[in-house]
């Protein structure tokens, strides 16, 4: 997790409509807040994916692919708190800048590692600042390839049996599409920022982002089943920070009707 810039006052909760306008002058003087929330699944009844591949099934390289079963992780929702994991949470073209938050990010975790283990992409979503490396790498005793499709990155490599590739990529505008084709049902997803405001859902749906400028954001949440779940698209919707606190959305909310 990343650590705070601030000496915390907790919690006050803003739903999603709230506005308190603390403007871009402020975070301009190193004013910045927490931004926390769950996305949850609004069905009765879980959703319940097959397995891509199941144990002993006879597909290629089964002698590593099939030693057990692979998850469809397109859905992943946790039976007890119907959070729902591997959503892009960020802020859309965001107003006003953290260069420390950036920094610290970057030292930390000079490189986001995308594995491939067990015939899976691991994690099966990946988010990175531009000025992170991403080090696509085979834990496996086979051959696999990463391909990778956007508007700034197109990428298309052979990774032998525990080879690994380090890549520096450009922002994107959406995550890109990650697939290898020797073993077509693995499959994922890799976002680039040019700022340090983004997260991933946890196994509970959970994120959180801090170090953001005060004042009004628009903030993006994406899911490789639904797009858009914010309102507003890829221009997101209107959130507001409040300096030097944490503020809490409203559970987000993916209905049954909403899944591609």
């Amino acid at each position: 997790m990343r650590s705070n810039f601030l000496t915390a006052r907790r919690l006050v909760a803003l739903g999603l409509g709230l506005s308190v306008s603390f403007g871009l002058q402020g975070a301009a003087l190193g004013q910045y807040g927490t931004l926390k929330g769950q996305v949850v699944w609004d069905g009765a009844q879980l959703p319940q994916l097959e397995p891509k591949v199941k144990a002993g099934e006879n597909v290629k390289d089964a002698q590593v692919c099939a030693t057990e079963p692979i998850p469809d992780e397109s859905l992943v929702v946790d039976p007890s708190s119907k959070g729902i994991q591997y959503c892009i949470v960020y802020l859309a073209r965001p107003r006003g800048e953290n260069p420390d938050l950036a920094k610290q990010l970057i030292e930390a975790e000079p490189q986001v590692v995308v594995d491939q283990q067990g015939c899976r992409f691991v994690p099966h979503v990946a988010a990175a600042h531009e000025k992170q490396q991403v080090l696509f790498k085979s834990s496996d005793p086979v051959a696999h390839n990463v391909r990778l499709q956007g508007f700034s990155n197109s990428l298309n490599f052979m990774l032998p049996a525990n080879g690994e590739l380090p890549r520096v990529l450009s922002p994107e505008r959406r995550p890109m599409p990650m697939a290898c084709d020797i073993h077509p049902w693995m499959q994922g997803f890799v976002m680039v920022f040019d700022h340090p405001f983004f997260a991933i859902t946890d196994e509970q749906g959970n994120f959180e982002i801090e170090g953001i400028p005060a004042g009004k954001q628009n903030l993006v949440i994406w899911h490789e089943k639904v797009g858009y779940v914010t309102a507003g698209g890829a221009r997101g919707q209107e959130v507001t920070i409040a300096s030097g606190k944490e503020s809490t959305l409203a559970p987000v909310k993916i209905a049954p009707s909403q899944i591609k």
